[in-house]
């Protein structure tokens, strides 16, 4: 929507939103996230699919309170990484039986907290599942697995968001996995509940997902032949949106339950089992949901045309991590003529520091603002305080409403935890 040639977002005038609050600003639309959560659980709900499933919110994604906070009103459960995002998701609500607590590297810290919280544990290798069945028996209780399954299934995406390749260092070999359960099922304070498998992030071909399902119950098959039961298999998340809105087409939920349900719904019945299938979206959620607003700083005619703006990789890493596009506008001059071959870059002390990559857009000067789109998975998630830079606020829009749901850092934030020991004062 544009009034005066504005950027509107949640029904908010961006313009005055950075006027208010200053930039850089990550601005997050509160329906955009609930009909994105609200679509995947009607889409695969029972009474449409007669399949049980839960939706656990992929956490690395997006971590803010708030956020968490709206998709456990949602019904979410979550995926988590690390203890820090185990406490994130207690503190927003989200119920600890809803939780899979992933990780191909976890500390004994970190196993303990799982445990000690009663959340399930997405096992990654031989050694975790031993040090797990040790660290149970100590504590006297008792830990619920999944095992993560490395299905050798090749999505198209960049290679450092595949997570099911053979040569990847996340779960146990296919080949491995009827064995390692066989393991588990003899080690002591070790409760099986599921298996698991993720695959990789921003997949736009759902052909890899159905690859992914059809080993996967191949697995559960096996598994019920040596006598192994569980309780649900999850299938991870991974489904891609648009960046370049002319040139992609991404898959619905709608897309991805047809492609991967009639498989499931299959062998269930030719096993005569009724499982759960637990999915984990991250990006498909949040990420339409957000924008990153930024001003320009200063306009450069050089070897390109370059507009500086004052948010960088620091802020948004994706560009420079994956090469990453997203399209980006100009929120006060939206339907001005794009008629300036621009690159749009940050202010970080890296020539790699590339927003967007010779754009077409209007004649841009200093004070302008910068609206980078589709900014709400592994934005500030993925931020840092790189060249001494306090992180920037984040702000919640719903029906012309704003809320603060992160204020911005200051220079006391980046020396809070810092100490100067005596000898050297």
């Amino acid at each position: 929507m544009a009034k005066e040639n504005h950027l509107f977002f949640g029904g908010v005038d961006v313009v005055e939103l950075a006027e208010r609050y200053g930039t850089p600003l990550y601005v997050t639309d509160e329906n955009k996230l609930r009909v994105n959560i609200r679509n995947y659980k009607r889409t695969f709900g029972k009474p449409n699919t007669g399949i049980d499933t839960d939706i656990y919110f992929a956490v690395k994604a997006n971590g803010n309170l708030a956020i968490l906070r709206i998709l456990a009103s949602e019904g979410a459960g979550a995926d988590v990484f690390s203890g820090g995002e185990l406490q994130l998701v207690k503190l927003a609500g989200i119920p600890l039986d809803k939780v899979l607590f992933n990780g191909n590297s976890k500390s004994e810290e970190e196993l303990r907290a799982a445990v000690e919280s009663q959340v399930k544990v997405s096992v990654d290798s031989r050694e975790e599942l031993q040090t797990l069945s040790t660290i149970a028996v100590e504590m006297d209780e008792e830990a619920e697995i999944a095992m993560r399954v490395n299905p050798d299934v090749s999505p198209k995406v960049n290679p450092k968001i595949a997570t099911g390749l053979r040569t990847s260092q996340f779960g146990i070999p296919y080949e491995e996995i009827l064995q390692t359960y066989e393991e588990a099922a003899r080690l002591p304070n070790i409760v099986i509940k599921g298996i698991h498998c993720h695959i990789g992030s921003q997949i736009l071909e759902l052909s890899v997902f159905k690859e992914a399902t059809e080993k996967m119950v191949q697995l559960v098959e096996g598994l019920y032949e040596r006598g192994i039961e569980l309780e649900f298999v999850d299938l991870g998340g991974g489904l891609g949106i648009s960046y370049q809105k002319e040139q992609e087409i991404a898959p619905t939920p709608k897309d991805l339950a047809e492609m991967i349900l009639p498989t499931f719904e299959a062998k269930m019945k030719s096993l005569g089992i009724n499982l759960k299938l637990v999915l984990e979206p991250g990006r498909s959620i949040v990420g339409p949901a957000a924008i990153l607003v930024s001003k320009v700083n200063t306009v450069k005619q050089a070897y390109k045309n370059f507009v500086a703006i004052d948010a960088g990789f620091n802020l948004f890493l994706r560009p420079v991590m994956y090469d990453a596009y997203h399209e980006v506008v100009v929120a006060n001059k939206l339907n001005r003529e794009a008629s300036v071959l621009s690159t749009v870059v940050g202010q970080v002390c890296e020539s790699g520091d590339i927003i967007a990559k010779d754009r077409m857009l209007p004649e841009v000067k200093r004070g302008d603002l910068v609206a980078i789109l589709d900014t709400g998975a592994y934005g500030f998630a993925m931020s840092s305080q790189y060249n001494g830079r306090p992180r920037c606020a984040e702000v919640l829009v719903c029906d012309g409403a704003v809320d603060v749901i992160r204020t911005k850092e200051s220079v006391e934030d980046l020396i809070r935890n810092q100490v100067i020991p005596e000898r050297l004062r």
